[in-house]
């Protein structure tokens, strides 16, 4: 059974944002909001205040907790950095489905990709990087791309690499478990080829990633305005959907950070109502529909 919501009067009740069962105060809202920009550099306006609210009512409750002032003091803790990772998952939005964005994976399969196949069987590597990958979705339709025009791509230097901030979806993409439903935006001769059938759950047929797809994609937690380990470049990265909920200032950082890791004639693919700013706008050019190439390479 809910507790019932707390009476209040005076100030908490000015300051209260939400109605519901936990006081959630403007002052809860605000030290939420600035760890989640110091974490992951997610800028968060007042108006996701319910969203905030009920994403970590559910928290609360589990935690047997009565206020979001005590949740604010555990997740500030040494003592809540697990739940601070927590919360920070639960707040992350993660909306993804394969082939998002069709004409990305389309330019890849004709214009980036067969270059890099004829060096690939010639000794060279293939580095493609899907830096928001979600549950997996995103990277697992590159490998699909990939596959569908270099079926024995595993015999070879290609790794496609997949990162998220969401220790809880990176786990999920590694799985490479999904219902029928997900996987209809894939063509059904890649489903065959590359997805397992395997038992239904809650009356959906479930498909796997096979091992020869799953062997391409290499997982790992990674924070956009962290610590990058990677050292060698990319052929093509996708960071799609990601940049609109930074501020223009970490936008621009994050933009910065990605031409370095590109090579010569590199593509940047980014989402549909984001745009590229800063100094690395001056670095790539436009070869596509949200789809940019860094300057200095053969044209693709």
């Amino acid at each position: 059974m809910n507790k019932p919501a707390v009476e209040m009067s005076g100030r908490d009740a000015q300051e209260r944002m939400v109605d519901g069962e936990f006081l959630f105060t403007t002052g809860d809202f605000q030290a939420i909001a600035a760890m989640l920009h110091g974490d992951a550099g997610i800028a968060l306006p007042e108006s996701k205040a319910t969203l905030v609210y009920s994403r970590l009512a559910k928290r609360l409750r589990s935690l047997g907790l009565e206020s979001f002032r005590d949740y604010c003091a555990l997740v500030a803790s040494n003592e809540g950095a697990d739940e601070r990772v927590r919360m920070l998952a639960a707040l992350t939005t993660n909306v993804t489905r394969f082939f998002r964005e069709p004409h990305h994976f389309e330019h890849l399969k004709t214009s980036v990709l067969p270059p890099l196949i004829q060096k690939a069987k010639q000794g060279g590597r293939i580095r493609l990087w899907s830096a928001a990958c979600s549950t997996g979705q995103e990277p697992y339709s590159i490998a699909a791309t990939l596959l569908s025009l270099m079926p024995d791509a595993g015999k070879y230097d290609v790794k496609v690499l997949a990162t998220d901030i969401d220790p809880n979806v990176v786990a999920e993409g590694r799985r490479g478990v999904y219902g029928a439903s997900a996987l209809e935006p894939v063509p059904s001769a890649l489903r065959d080829r590359w997805f397992t059938p395997l038992p239904q759950k809650d009356g959906e047929k479930l498909w796997g990633a096979n091992d020869e797809m799953r062997n391409l994609v290499e997982f790992r937690e990674l924070n956009l305005i962290g610590n990058w380990p990677m050292k060698g470049k990319f052929q093509a990265i996708f960071c799609r959907n990601v940049v609109i909920y930074f501020n223009d200032e970490t936008q621009v950082k994050v933009w910065n950070r990605f031409t370095p890791l590109l090579e010569a004639g590199g593509v940047l693919y980014i989402g549909h109502s984001e745009r590229v700013t800063g100094p690395a706008a001056d670095q790539l050019e436009t070869v596509g529909i949200t789809t940019y190439r860094l300057k200095g390479g053969a044209s693709r």
